[in-house]
Formats: C-alpha cells, sequence, structure tokens
C-alpha cells in the first residue's frame, strides 16, 4: 500500500481503513470457517469494501476499480463474505469452502483465492480449470503486486501509467 500511496497518491486517498477483529471474528462465524492469518493481517489494515452508499446490489461484487489491474480488484471483508457466499462455481463440485476470495472482477467470474487450510493463492475462472498454489503465499502474491506498482512508477510497465495520481489502464 506504500506503494501505491507513492505512486498513485489519489487512488490511495480514496481507499477506506481496516477493519477491526471483532467484525473479522464475525464474519468467520457467518462463514463457518476461520479466515487465514495472512489474510486477517490484510484486513486488519486494509478493509477496501465501498462505502454503503456506493454498493451497487446488481453487481456480484464492487470495490475500487482498477487496483490491481484494470477490471479486478480486492474485495473488503463484506465483499468476500457475500462472495464466498454465492460463488459462481459452488455446487459445481470445482469450488471449495476453504477457498475465501480476496480479488475478484465485478461478476465475481474471476479472481484470486487464499486457500484457509495452507494459506496458498489460486486463481478461478468460470469455464476454465481452478489453479490452486499459483503463489505460496499471499506475501508472495503482494510481492508481485509491488514489483507491478514499482515497474509502473518507473515508466516500465506497457499496460499502465499514472496521470493524475491514479492508475490509467491502456
Amino acid at each position: 500500500m506504500s506503494l501505491l500511496r507513492e505512486h498513485a497518491p489519489a487512488d490511495h486517498a480514496d481507499l477506506p481503513g481496516p477493519v477491526t477483529e471483532q467484525m473479522l471474528a464475525a464474519v468467520e462465524e457467518r462463514m463457518g470457517i476461520s479466515l487465514h492469518g495472512d489474510l486477517w493481517t490484510w484486513l486488519l489494515q486494509n478493509n477496501l469494501d465501498l462505502p454503503e452508499e456506493d454498493v451497487d446490489d446488481d453487481v456480484m461484487c464492487c470495490g475500487f476499480d482498477g487496483f490491481p489491474d484494470e477490471g479486478s480488484f480486492f474485495l473488503g471483508i463484506r465483499a468476500m463474505e457475500r462472495l464466498h457466499a454465492n460463488h459462481p462455481l459452488s455446487g459445481g463440485g470445482e469450488w471449495r469452502e476453504e477457498w475465501i476470495p480476496f480479488q475478484s472482477d465485478r461478476d465475481g467470474w474471476m479472481g484470486q483465492f487464499i486457500d484457509a487450510r495452507d494459506g496458498r493463492i489460486g486463481r478461478w475462472f468460470v469455464g476454465e480449470p481452478t489453479v490452486t498454489g499459483e503463489y505460496e503465499s499471499l506475501a508472495h502474491y503482494f510481492d508481485s503486486v509491488a514489483e507491478m506498482l514499482t515497474r509502473i512508477g518507473a515508466g516500465d510497465y506497457p499496460v499502465c501509467s499514472v496521470a493524475e495520481g491514479r492508475l490509467v489502464w491502456s
């Protein structure tokens, strides 16, 4: 998040603050699963839920568009819980209850999840096989995001630049 603040300060300024431990415990109880420690750490620093007045009930997931890439965004705790409960792949035998989505597109058709059992990161895309173990941990995933933001800040990322403090995807 410090790299986002450094390279895209206007985008960073739009982001809300953290969740509380009480909110996380309540979500775990409703979901019936313990969130992985890495996810707790992330959410205690960054809950990326939109304010209630900006939530669009006609879309599966709402978030701050354009980060970490064009067309997808990190989920806040409310959006994680909602997508976990109503995942497009649930019931099809491919989605597992221990997979907690943390990044998605608006429809929930693609995104990334953390495996609550071991902290590994996977990816889903409706209509394609689900990939597990894409990253060893949330920290490893965020290392890749940090590398991308560093390249964007240096002007060395062809599909993204910064204009007026905001990430602009081409």
